[in-house]
Protein backbone atom coordinates (compact mmCIF):
# COMPACT_ATOMS: atom_id res chain seq x y z
CA UNK A 1 0.00 0.00 0.00
CA UNK A 2 1.38 3.43 -0.94
CA UNK A 3 -0.14 6.30 0.66
CA UNK A 4 0.03 9.27 -1.36
CA UNK A 5 1.75 11.98 0.25
CA UNK A 6 4.92 9.58 1.15
CA UNK A 7 5.42 9.87 -2.90
CA UNK A 8 7.11 12.79 -3.06
CA UNK A 9 7.65 16.17 -1.54
CA UNK A 10 5.87 18.37 -3.99
CA UNK A 11 2.27 17.62 -6.25
CA UNK A 12 4.86 17.54 -8.98
CA UNK A 13 7.04 14.63 -7.79
CA UNK A 14 4.28 12.76 -5.89
CA UNK A 15 2.12 13.15 -9.76
CA UNK A 16 5.54 11.81 -11.59
CA UNK A 17 5.89 8.83 -8.79
CA UNK A 18 2.40 7.93 -8.85
CA UNK A 19 2.18 7.79 -12.64
CA UNK A 20 5.30 5.61 -12.42
CA UNK A 21 3.88 3.20 -10.17
CA UNK A 22 0.58 3.00 -12.60
CA UNK A 23 2.56 2.20 -15.56
CA UNK A 24 4.65 -0.32 -13.99
CA UNK A 25 1.57 -2.05 -12.70
CA UNK A 26 2.54 -1.48 -8.83
CA UNK A 27 -0.42 0.55 -8.91
CA UNK A 28 -3.91 -0.58 -9.85
CA UNK A 29 -6.72 0.82 -7.42
CA UNK A 30 -7.13 3.86 -5.30
CA UNK A 31 -8.51 4.01 -1.50
CA UNK A 32 -9.97 6.01 0.74
CA UNK A 33 -7.87 5.75 4.24
CA UNK A 34 -10.72 7.00 6.34
CA UNK A 35 -13.88 5.46 5.33
CA UNK A 36 -11.09 2.48 4.27
CA UNK A 37 -12.88 2.19 0.57
CA UNK A 38 -11.12 1.04 -2.54
CA UNK A 39 -11.87 1.57 -6.17
CA UNK A 40 -10.60 2.42 -9.59
CA UNK A 41 -8.26 5.23 -10.05
CA UNK A 42 -10.63 7.27 -12.63
CA UNK A 43 -13.62 6.75 -10.01
CA UNK A 44 -14.95 10.44 -9.61
CA UNK A 45 -15.47 9.85 -6.10
CA UNK A 46 -11.94 9.02 -5.47
CA UNK A 47 -10.81 12.02 -7.58
CA UNK A 48 -12.70 14.43 -5.43
CA UNK A 49 -10.68 13.20 -2.26
CA UNK A 50 -7.75 15.08 -0.58
CA UNK A 51 -4.58 14.06 -1.66
CA UNK A 52 -3.87 13.43 2.68
CA UNK A 53 -6.83 10.87 2.71
CA UNK A 54 -5.69 8.76 -0.67
CA UNK A 55 -3.73 5.65 -0.46
CA UNK A 56 -2.97 2.99 -3.74
CA UNK A 57 -3.19 -0.71 -4.21
CA UNK A 58 -1.38 -3.13 -6.25
CA UNK A 59 -4.78 -5.22 -6.78
CA UNK A 60 -7.98 -5.93 -5.19
CA UNK A 61 -6.31 -9.01 -2.45
CA UNK A 62 -4.04 -6.17 -0.94
CA UNK A 63 -7.22 -3.24 -0.64
CA UNK A 64 -8.75 -6.54 1.13
CA UNK A 65 -5.88 -7.59 2.78
CA UNK A 66 -5.67 -3.81 4.25
CA UNK A 67 -9.67 -4.21 5.31
CA UNK A 68 -11.01 -2.64 2.66
CA UNK A 69 -14.22 -2.50 0.88
CA UNK A 70 -15.62 -1.90 -2.87
CA UNK A 71 -16.47 1.25 -3.66
CA UNK A 72 -19.92 1.73 -4.45
CA UNK A 73 -19.90 4.11 -7.46
CA UNK A 74 -17.41 2.25 -9.35
CA UNK A 75 -17.47 -1.31 -8.47
CA UNK A 76 -21.09 -1.60 -8.01
CA UNK A 77 -21.48 -5.41 -8.20
CA UNK A 78 -18.52 -5.64 -5.91
CA UNK A 79 -19.96 -3.63 -3.42
CA UNK A 80 -23.38 -5.34 -3.88
CA UNK A 81 -20.97 -8.50 -3.32
CA UNK A 82 -19.57 -6.98 0.17
CA UNK A 83 -23.17 -5.19 1.30
CA UNK A 84 -24.88 -8.99 0.99
CA UNK A 85 -21.84 -11.02 3.01
CA UNK A 86 -22.03 -8.14 5.67
CA UNK A 87 -25.71 -8.75 6.25
CA UNK A 88 -25.72 -12.71 6.11
CA UNK A 89 -22.60 -12.71 7.55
Amino acid sequence: MYHHLQLGHTDFSRSRQLALLVRSGAVTLGGYKKARIYGTLRCSAGQRMKTANRVFFKDEAEALAHGYRPCAACLPEKYRRWKNAQETG
